[in-house]
C-alpha cells in the first residue's frame, strides 16, 4: 500500500461577491504573525510596540511590491511570452510573490518606516528577523492550496499529490465524472522549506536569547541562513524558471545573498567593535 500526502482541491471560497483566496490568507496570517512577534521583541529593547505596526504598514506594501516586480521579471513568459497576459502580472492573488523581490523592497519599506518612526532600522531589523522567518514559513502553505511549486516525482510516503489547476477559480480541474484531476506524486518542497525556516526562526530566537550580538548581526544571520535552505529547495523543484548558466535564477540569487548576509554580519559586529573603542562604557572605564 502506497501512502501521500492529500493536497486541497479548493483554493478559494466564494462569499457573494467577494471571493477569499487562501494563498492570500497565509500571506496575511504571517504577516500578523510577524507584526505581533516584532512588537514583543521590541518591547524587550525598550522601543514602542506599536512601531512594529506603524513599520509594517510601509514595509508589506513594499514588500508585496517588490515580490511581485520579482516574480514577473524572473518568470517572464506568462506575461510577457507568447500567449501570455501583462494583465495577469498584476493578478497577485492566483500566486506568484519572489521572496527576494519582498526581502528586499520590503527592508527598504521598513527602513523608512524606521526613519519615520525615528527607530534605529538595525534594532528594529533584530528584532523582526524571527518573526519574518516565520512569516515566510505560513505563506508556504499557500502554495499548497494552490498546488504549486513541487519537486521531482516520488514514492516516498510523505510525497505529495498534486491536481491540475485552475488558477482563475481556484479550483483543481475535474474530469467528466467530475472528479479532480491528479497530475502525480511529487516532493513538497514547500514543506521541506516550511520545516526549514521554522528550525531557522527557532535558531534565530535561541541564538538572539544566549549569544550578546552587536545590533545588526541577528538580521545578518537571517540574511544568511535563509539562502542556505532556499538553495536545496531551489534545486528539488521542477517548476519553469529563468535558467543562468545552466543553474536556475534563485540559486544563484541565493548564493549572492548568503554573502550578503555574512558580510552584514561582520560589518556590524565590526562597527560595534569600533564604537566600543571610540566610547568606552563606564564600567570599562572604572576598571582602567
Amino acid at each position: 500500500m502506497t501512502t501521500s500526502l492529500p493536497s486541497p482541491t479548493v483554493g478559494a471560497l466564494e462569499l457573494g461577491p467577494l471571493t477569499l483566496r487562501a494563498y492570500a490568507l497565509c500571506i496575511l496570517a504571517g504577516i500578523v504573525l510577524a507584526v505581533w512577534l516584532t512588537g514583543r521583541r521590541l518591547a524587550t529593547r525598550g522601543v514602542d510596540p506599536g512601531v512594529s505596526l506603524d513599520v509594517a504598514a510601509y514595509a508589506v506594501v513594499a514588500g508585496i511590491l517588490g515580490g511581485r516586480i520579482y516574480h514577473v521579471i524572473t518568470t517572464p513568459d506568462p506575461y510577457f511570452g507568447e500567449g501570455g497576459n501583462l494583465v495577469d502580472a498584476l493578478k497577485i492573488w492566483n500566486g506568484g510573490l519572489g521572496i527576494w523581490g519582498a526581502i528586499s523592497l520590503g527592508a527598504l519599506g521598513a527602513w523608512v518606516g524606521c526613519r519615520r518612526a525615528g527607530v534605529s532600522f538595525l534594532t528594529f531589523a533584530d528584532a523582526g528577523a524571527p518573526g519574518v522567518v516565520f512569516a515566510q514559513a505560513l505563506g508556504r502553505w499557500g502554495n499548497w492550496f494552490n498546488n504549486e511549486l513541487y519537486g521531482a516525482p516520488t514514492d516516498v510516503p510523505w510525497g505529495l499529490t498534486i491536481h491540475e489547476w485552475d488558477q482563475a477559480s481556484g479550483r483543481a480541474v475535474t474530469d467528466a465524472s467530475g472528479d479532480p484531476v491528479v497530475v502525480g506524486t511529487f516532493h513538497p518542497t514547500f514543506l521541506y522549506e516550511f520545516l526549514f525556516l521554522v528550525v531557522l526562526g527557532v535558531f534565530l530566537l535561541v541564538v538572539d536569547r544566549r549569544r550578546s550580538l552587536a545590533p545588526g548581526q541577528l538580521f545578518g544571520l537571517y540574511v544568511a541562513g535563509y539562502p542556505v535552505g532556499r538553495v536545496i529547495v531551489e534545486k528539488m523543484r521542477t517548476d519553469e524558471a529563468e535558467l543562468v548558466l545552466g543553474q536556475r535564477l534563485n540559486v544563484w540569487t541565493s548564493i549572492l545573498v548568503f554573502f550578503l548576509g555574512v558580510w552584514v554580519f561582520w560589518y556590524t559586529g565590526r562597527r560595534a567593535a569600533r564604537s566600543d573603542v571610540r566610547h568606552p562604557s563606564p564600567e570599562s572605564q572604572d576598571a582602567g
